[in-house]
């Protein structure tokens, strides 16, 4: 019969009197989870710490190609160091899960790794007064694990991952580097044949256009004003010319042909200067000689007959010659002002060709101004990216030396991977408690299903108040030799038992304690 528990003391009966209820389930379940901690294998785990350290030249003097978050990078690092190719050379190279090899294929064994290694970024809140002074995370190192059974080979593979991870940083900025200068270099190669092909362009058009550019509109203008001012002068030469051809037209007409009658009245002249000299003079002076021999010539002149020189020779006048010396020379006169009238007249002509000429290349100058203004812009354009790409072309190739170099941004490894003294997995103290726990847990499940289907007696007032009789009498237990006997060994057993419990106790606490000193060291350091 079950009864009714009213007190703490009969909390405590109960106990006391399903203890072994109790104990047995807690000892064999604390016992199976110590068994599971001593059965399951030791993990151990290594780590390697890796510092991001900035370039050593300032941005402001060399700017990197190689643009980006730290995060970013990272993750496409890890992507690459994570392949399988990478992970299949490594379990090689060290023999790693050699009792997986028959169970499982080489991508779920390189699966497995990929979860046995981990990868966490450290982060500080860094100031950027750019940004009005708000704090800012920035991924400044990273830690890489490795988790494996030998504590050697862990740590010999955490530091094979952490050398992968140093030359993939190496090798992914050199190749962004190269990528970024060659990119840059072929399109200033194309950016100069554009600049070529607008210069061909440009210099037809000038071919073409050589008179009628922009730059010689005010040459143009310049050189038609003179012009213009030599045809103005030459019309007033012309004008002056044709004056004075009038003139000497009109001369001419009035002067006679025949000089006969000059000769006669020039002679009488003569004769009269003859007679003045003879007066002063005797006829072998040599003015009245050569004024005699004037006489003659003039004499014969007038007659008809030829006159002799003074060298014996005889002088013919054409008859269809004017004879007349004022004719004559009004006549030559004449002539050369006409010949002039007639140059004049040729030059007036060319320069009016000349003028037109320059009248139509100052018209034909605004279209021709808009062309070569439109090809001027495209090559101004041209240029201007030209020179742009030319100077990111030399930063790119100043950054890709810097990479070179190894003077960018690089990671270094600050704290190597050690040898692991204690292993990560199983953590026994948690395993234990937990046993713990469940092993309580299931002792009093099972007092307490035992205690529910009792229905057993064990107090008078009970039977009293279910009966509805009166109690006369109780019979106390009898202990009989037996009974003590008994009591003893499950004294010793209890002994035993406590002993175990104070034992694993100790353990629990060793492994809590070491576990605080471990972790305040991290935190320690870390600050």
């Amino acid at each position: 019969m079950e009864e009714e528990v009213k007190s703490v003391r009969d909390y405590l009966d109960i106990v006391k009197r399903r203890r072994w209820a109790i104990i047995i389930p807690a000892c064999a379940i604390f016992l199976l989870a110590f068994i599971v901690t001593l059965v399951l294998p030791r993990i151990y785990r290594s780590t390697s710490t890796i510092l991001i350290e900035e370039q050593d030249i300032p941005p402001e003097y060399v700017k990197t190609t190689v643009t980006g978050y730290a995060e970013q990078r990272l993750q496409a690092i890890s992507q690459r160091v994570m392949s399988s190719q990478n992970l299949s050379g490594v379990i090689s190279r060290f023999h790693l899960y050699p009792e997986l090899k028959r169970k499982l294929t080489n991508d779920e064994i390189i699966e497995i790794m990929r979860k046995d290694i981990q990868f966490a970024a450290i982060s500080v809140d860094v100031v950027d007064r750019s940004r009005g002074g708000s704090p800012t995370p920035m991924t400044i190192a990273f830690t890489l694990s490795y988790e494996g059974r030998s504590p050697q080979v862990v740590q010999q593979v955490a530091n094979v991952l952490a050398t992968l991870y140093l030359e993939e940083n190496l090798k992914v900025r050199a190749d962004m580097a190269r990528e970024a200068s060659k990119f840059l270099d072929d399109e200033t190669k194309n950016m100069q044949e554009q600049l070529s092909q607008v210069d061909a362009k440009i210099a037809k058009f000038k071919e073409k256009h050589v008179n009628e550019l922009p730059e010689l509109v005010s040459i143009n203008i310049q050189t038609l004003d003179r012009v213009e001012r030599e045809v103005d002068m030459l019309k007033q030469q012309l004008r002056t010319a044709k004056e004075r051809e009038g003139f000497l037209e009109s001369q001419l007409a009035g002067i006679p042909v025949d000089a006969s009658s000059q000769d006669r009245i020039l002679l009488k002249d003569l004769k009269a200067k003859l007679v003045q000299l003879k007066s002063r003079y005797s006829d072998k002076h040599p003015d009245v000689r050569k004024m005699k021999a004037e006489i003659a010539e003039l004499e014969e002149r007038v007659k008809g007959t030829p006159a002799k020189s003074p060298g014996g020779r005889q002088r013919f006048q054409a008859d269809d010659q004017p004879d007349n010396p004022a004719y004559v020379s009004f006549a030559a006169q004449l002539s050369s002002v006409q010949a002039e009238i007639g140059t004049l007249q040729r030059q007036i002509d060319d320069l009016n060709k000349k003028r037109n000429d320059y009248y139509r290349r100052i018209e034909t100058s605004p279209r021709v101004e808009e062309a070569y203004k439109a090809l001027m812009a495209d090559r101004n354009n041209i240029q201007t990216k030209f020179d742009e790409m030319m100077k990111k072309t030399m930063e790119a190739k100043t950054a890709q030396g810097l990479e070179k170099e190894q003077m960018g941004e690089r990671f270094t490894i600050i704290d190597p991977a050690r040898l692991p003294e204690k292993p990560v997995k199983p953590n026994v103290p948690a395993i234990l408690l937990i046993g713990l726990f469940l092993g309580v847990g299931a002792g009093v499940g099972t007092a307490a299903m035992k205690e529910f289907n009792d229905r057993s007696v064990r107090d008078p007032k009970v039977l009293t108040e279910l009966m509805r009789l009166p109690v006369l009498v109780t019979v106390p237990v009898i202990v009989t030799a037996r009974d003590v006997l008994r009591q003893k060994i499950q004294r010793k057993r209890i002994a035993v038992i406590a002993a175990v419990i104070f034992v694993i106790g100790l353990i629990l606490i060793h492994f809590f304690v070491v576990d605080l000193v471990v972790l305040w060291a991290r935190l320690t350091r870390r600050l």
